[in-house]
């Protein structure tokens, strides 16, 4: 290859290149930037929330830090010199050699990503209160009706239905859950199976508001969960509906009165069954691990298993380092992560209002 060709497929490769980065990055870093922040996004969700329960455990009060918006920059700017001459067949009178080749290229080119994340601390007296108001018993049962286990959703959610008490890990109150408390939940949980429970919502006017009625079905007869689930919430064998309320005792027999939980209490019960280390009981600075037992002196396995160890885990589902520690969920734990998730869930069921007027914190994250 002549050497002056040479010259020109340089100057064709690197014109290329410059000019290659002129295209618009704007439509193709859509979905890059969509998939990104919501990835990055969520696992700092679920960290934080992981952390607020390590913490609260350590008699930490939770702290939640909210992304509020996110906005990305990009600037993207080229610029190509080029200047090239040629050998020439005149000869040099004083050096008697052809004039050399000579090619100068110049270049220059900026790319910038500049995105700008704006957090809102969820504080005040209104998201303190949205933490320590009960979840409402229609939620629930929504819930319920939507497809959710109903053990599930009593364990988590639900203190005392008619009297029966669920367990529960916090410091000031803790004990196990009544005998009949489980064996009922397991009776509900096979009846929802089946489609023998359902819920409906009837208005009764103003003042009453709106009542939730749970109803069996009728085209079955009573099998044995059925009639055990309504002796032991004492309800009337006949009656085809029953009010629920939120209440510790129920006004009569066709009546259920359900106790239902804050979020800050889901949080405290949920938070005592973490695994903390041993050391840390030993010098005071949290409680024992609460392990719940059965009516007969089993161990009942918890809902959210959160293990701790000083190494780093390596397969985790979330993991969250606190006290030279690291706590952490396992990802091979199904129904610990099901239920992590389902906390998160519920979390937006509380009414986390109270951000006007606190500080917004925004940072130039390039």
């Amino acid at each position: 290859m002549r050497k002056g060709n040479g010259f020109f497929w340089m100057f064709l490769g690197v014109v290329g290149v410059l000019f290659a980065g002129c295209v618009s990055i704007g439509p193709g870093s859509v979905t890059r930037d969509r998939f990104d922040y919501m990835t990055t996004i969520s696992d700092s969700w679920e960290s934080q929330m992981l952390l607020n329960l390590v913490k609260g455990r350590y008699g930490h009060a939770p702290v939640f830090l909210d992304v509020a918006s996110v906005i990305s920059q990009y600037a993207l700017q080229t610029q190509a010199d080029v200047r090239a001459s040629f050998s020439s067949p005149l000869t040099n009178r004083f050096t008697g050699d052809a004039f050399a080749n000579t090619l100068s290229l110049g270049g220059l080119g900026s790319y910038t990503d500049r995105p700008t994340i704006t957090y809102n601390p969820l504080t005040g007296e209104k998201f303190a209160r949205s933490l320590m108001a009960p979840i409402p018993p229609a939620a629930i049962l929504n819930l319920v009706q939507a497809g959710y286990p109903v053990d599930l959703l009593f364990r988590v959610c639900v203190q005392s239905i008619n009297g029966i008490q669920n367990s529960f890990g916090g410091v000031a109150n803790t004990h196990d859950a009544d005998p009949e408390f489980h064996s009922l939940i397991d009776k509900m949980r096979r009846l929802q199976g089946t489609g023998d429970i359902g819920t409906r919502i009837q208005k009764t006017g103003e003042k009453d508001g709106t009542k939730i009625v749970l109803r069996w079905r009728e085209d079955k007869a009573l099998d044995p969960d059925k009639t055990d689930v309504l002796k032991l919430l004492g309800l009337d064998r006949n009656a085809k509906e029953f009010r629920v309320i939120y209440g510790v005792v129920p006004s009569d027999d066709k009546e259920i009165a359900i106790v239902s939980r804050s979020m800050l209490q889901i949080m405290i019960d949920l938070a005592s069954t973490i695994e903390v280390p041993e050391e840390h009981v030993a010098d005071k600075r949290v409680t024992p691990t609460f392990r719940e037992k059965a009516s007969d002196g089993r161990p009942i396995a918890p809902l959210v298993r959160i293990q701790s160890s000083q190494e780093k885990p390596r397969d985790a589902f979330v993991a969250v380092p606190f006290r030279n520690y690291w706590f952490w969920i396992d990802d091979k734990d199904v129904l610990s992560k099901n239920v992590f998730s389902f906390l998160m869930f519920i979390f937006t069921l509380t009414e986390t209002g109270g951000k006007e007027g606190v500080p917004i914190v925004t940072i130039p994250a390039g």
